[in-house]
């Protein structure tokens, strides 16, 4: 099982950007995708984006399109998500997830189930 680790939450005014990255705890990423989720209090994990870890396909959420990108590092050292145009709607716990046992076919890469390893979280908060 990898320990993911996310990085680069924070505080930001609307319309400013936020980098968050992905790590394995002493290790490569090794996946078959990985993804971005987020939750707020109440509600449920909703999907953000993800990226193919062999190929580099991504899939975005309707709200997040043009504004985020999800990418990966040829090294397989690090997952990110570059966030721009932020709006107070995207303040949220963020999370990284990744599918280990190849279950993340087109259809299925939208829903948390298909994510076996999962990160903490960090924070982002997008004031108005």
């Amino acid at each position: 099982q990898m320990q993911l680790v996310e990085s680069g939450g924070g505080t930001v005014q609307a319309g400013g950007s936020l980098r968050l990255a992905c790590k394995a705890t002493g290790r490569d990423i090794s996946a078959y995708a990985v993804a971005w989720f987020r939750q707020v209090p109440g509600r449920e994990r909703e999907f953000v984006a993800a990226i193919m870890w062999s190929n580099y396909v991504t899939y975005y959420a309707d709200s997040v399109k043009g504004r985020f990108t999800i990418s990966r590092d040829k090294a397989s050292t690090t997952a990110s998500l570059e966030m721009n145009s932020l709006k107070p709607e995207d303040t949220a716990v963020y999370y990284c997830a990744a599918d280990t046992l190849g279950r993340a076919f087109r259809d299925r890469v939208p829903y948390a189930a298909t994510y076996n390893d999962w990160g903490q979280g960090t924070q982002v908060t997008v004031s108005s």
